[in-house]
């Protein structure tokens, strides 16, 4: 049987620190990092509904001389063994290395990641959903046309200044939940 996940244009595009992981303040090495209890659960019921899952974060750690790419790259592999051992995947990890003064469209509330991936693996951004913790994850998900849900699971605790989600959730399986209830109504 071929997964349900390869036939599909729909993405749920998920911020990283404070929607997957606890935010550490620089997550810096693979030992600070680690997922939500509920996270491995979440996806996993994402792929099996078909969804593309995609993490799109802002490490600007890199630029600040924090960590490397390649840390970065042990960080995301630790992700995605800790997923795999829950038989769930990422589709796709997109990151902005950039600092926040270098004024680059890939830092979130930037659409660049987005919109690569939309052409990579040719999404429709307008059935997609974006799941964040933060103000700048919400206005990307609108800047793009996705549905946007707020998490709160990081720092903010779910609160926003500028913006209003089309949900707010407890943590990412409760995000995942009301995916799949919308889309079941809606086809």
């Amino acid at each position: 049987m071929i997964s349900e996940s390869r036939h599909t244009n729909r993405a749920v595009f998920v911020d990283r620190d404070g929607t997957l992981c606890p935010d550490v303040n620089y997550c810096r090495c693979p030992d600070d990092f680690t997922l939500f209890s509920e996270v491995p659960l979440a996806i996993k019921m994402l792929n099996k509904a078909g969804f593309k899952v995609i993490v799109i974060t802002n490490q600007s750690g890199i630029a600040r001389g924090y960590f490397t790419e390649e840390m970065l790259t042990k960080i995301h592999q630790k992700m995605r063994d800790e997923l795999k051992i829950n038989e769930a995947y990422l589709d796709a990890i997109y990151y902005c290395p950039h600092h926040p003064n270098d004024k680059c469209r890939c830092r979130k509330p930037g659409t660049l990641l987005f919109e690569k991936a939309a052409k990579d693996m040719d999404i429709d951004l307008v059935q997609s959903f974006v799941i964040g913790d933060r103000d700048i994850d919400i206005k990307a998900g609108e800047a793009i046309g996705s549905k946007t849900l707020l998490v709160a699971t990081g720092p903010q605790k779910g609160s926003t200044s500028a913006s209003t989600p089309d949900y707010a959730a407890k943590n990412l399986l409760d995000a995942a939940q009301w995916i799949k209830k919308v889309v079941h109504e809606k086809y």
